[in-house]
């Protein structure tokens, strides 16, 4: 199996940022337990203080209902009944479930700007 080429769009740029709620990051990752349950994980980290503002676990696979529970906890822990003043940037990778389009027009209800890394670099998903 040929390796996969590094991405044509370097990664130059930095994911941290110097003030909280500007930029939110957010991914998955899965892990076996041992009766061999798989278990995914879904976060949302602020890129400044790397808080982890909300998180979801299911057995299920990574879909976009997870994403917008995330979504909608990370909001609420900042800002409480409230919306940011001005929105804040969600970086993501280009998973199916963070590029459907009831995922963006949520985030975007929430007041939150949908990013995506360029394709083949997750050095710049935070």
């Amino acid at each position: 199996k040929p390796a996969v080429p590094p991405s044509k769009r370097a990664h130059t740029g930095r994911v941290a940022v110097k003030e909280s709620n500007q930029r939110w990051c957010s991914d998955g990752f899965e892990f076996r337990c041992d009766n061999g349950e798989k278990l995914r994980v879904t976060f949302a980290l602020d890129c400044c203080d790397r808080e982890a503002l909300h998180w979801a676990v299911t057995t299920g696979g990574f879909n976009s209902e997870t994403v917008q529970d995330v979504m909608l906890g990370a909001v609420e822990r900042r800002f409480g009944n409230e919306l940011p003043a001005s929105p804040v940037e969600w970086l993501t990778d280009n998973g199916s479930c963070y590029r459907a389009n009831e995922t963006r027009q949520f985030a975007r209800m929430l007041g939150l700007e949908p990013k995506n890394t360029a394709m083949r670099s997750p050095e710049s998903n935070g």
